[in-house]
């Protein structure tokens, strides 16, 4: 079959065929099929800047009760005439808005579900540091990281090559804290609805940042209790946010390195959401033994992030966030079945895949801490 294969793709790079296969009518399609998906691949980094200067403007929430014409939309966007005119029919161009009669601009089926959610658009508006980093990738592949914009954008990093995490502040660490807080829900709603909490009593939340998560989690299961790690200025944010909306008597938030320091034992429910592939292997197997040794016998670990080779999605693993994380500076994506084998050799058992509505956001994997271990 590989014979095979080689075959074909000789003979698709030939000149000639190529040029016969574009005129002849059962694969003229094909063709141009192809070639469109190639020139998408080559303008892609175009899009990403149209769909960034329309939330830089804030577009889509101007359009969200209706369309306007190209003379309302003037006045309420801060853009000359031509460059307006020229962004609105790019943004047509890739489907983010449509055009209507009497020269009116509305929301598409694919920038509706944009108005107002803060966790896309903040990526979308984070992601322009990832661009600058993407300018020269060769030179990232090749580990420079002189002038890596995500590298020094999230303070952990850099930190263990420099200050310890646990000496930031909660000024150093608020930006990327803030926007890990907005973002978190595009998981931790996968969460919710794929595993019921009810028979739990104690949840340990593993770099839970400024306590989103336990927000809603308090919110649905008013009889839990909650201990959340992170470094200790996260940690001061997290405590300041749940005094700010009366969650002191129910949730503390502790400071630390959780790879170095012991975990806040008596949970009977730990998550992980999305902070593995932050990290190597060797880091993985240390964090997965310290959860492993902080849950009560008997209890439950959530493992929730986006995955490598995940059906449907495989672009979403080891292109995306394989150049993310390297960019960032560390980690890397991982497929279900590398996690599987980590949780296993941390001593975790009845590991099991549970359902996912948008498998592009996160997988989640459910484990179990033995009741009894032999000594």
């Amino acid at each position: 079959m590989e014979i095979f294969f080689d075959w074909r793709n000789r003979l698709i790079a030939s000149p000639g065929f190529q040029r016969w296969a574009t005129r002849f009518p059962l694969t003229r399609w094909l063709v141009r099929k192809q070639a469109s998906d190639i020139f998408d691949l080559m303008a892609g980094f175009v899009y990403t800047q149209v769909l960034l200067a329309c939330t830089q403007i804030n577009l889509f929430d101007i359009l969200a009760n209706g369309a306007l014409s190209f003379d309302d939309l003037k006045k309420q966007v801060p853009l000359k005439p031509a460059g307006l005119r020229r962004l609105l029919d790019a943004a047509v161009a890739i489907q983010l808005l449509v055009k209507r009669s009497g020269d009116r601009y509305a929301l598409s089926m694919k920038s509706a579900p944009l108005v107002g959610n803060i966790a896309i658009l903040d990526m979308v508006k984070h992601h322009a540091d990832f661009y600058r980093d993407l300018s020269d990738p060769i030179a990232l592949l090749q580990g420079d990281k002189s002038s890596a914009s995500l590298n020094e954008y999230w303070p952990y990093i850099t930190s263990e090559q420099g200050a310890a995490p646990e000496n930031l502040s909660a000024e150093k660490v608020a930006d990327y804290s803030q926007l890990m807080a907005h973002t978190q829900s595009l998981v931790t709603d996968e969460i919710i609805d794929a595993y019921p909490m009810s028979k739990h009593q104690a949840v340990l939340d593993i770099g839970g940042g400024q306590g989103a998560f336990v927000k809603r989690l308090a919110g649905r299961y008013p009889h839990l209790t909650f201990k959340l790690f992170d470094i200790p200025g996260v940690a001061e944010l997290s405590n300041a946010h749940f005094k700010e909306i009366g969650l002191s008597s129910r949730a503390l938030a502790i400071g630390g390195n959780f790879f170095q320091d012991p975990l806040p034992k008596g949970c009977d429910l730990a998550t992980l959401v999305r902070v593995i592939f932050d990290h190597d292997d060797v880091r993985v197997k240390q964090l997965l033994a310290n959860v492993f040794n902080a849950l009560n016998p008997g209890g439950t670990l959530l493992l929730a992030e986006p995955m490598a080779e995940t059906k449907g999605f495989e672009a979403m693993g080891h292109a995306y966030f394989g150049f993310y994380l390297l960019a960032m500076g560390r980690g890397r994506p991982r497929t279900e079945a590398e996690i599987r084998g980590l949780l296993s050799d941390a001593g975790f058992t009845n590991i099991q895949l549970l359902n996912s509505y948008m498998p592009l956001n996160a997988q989640i994997l459910q484990c179990n801490k033995p009741s009894s271990l032999a000594n």
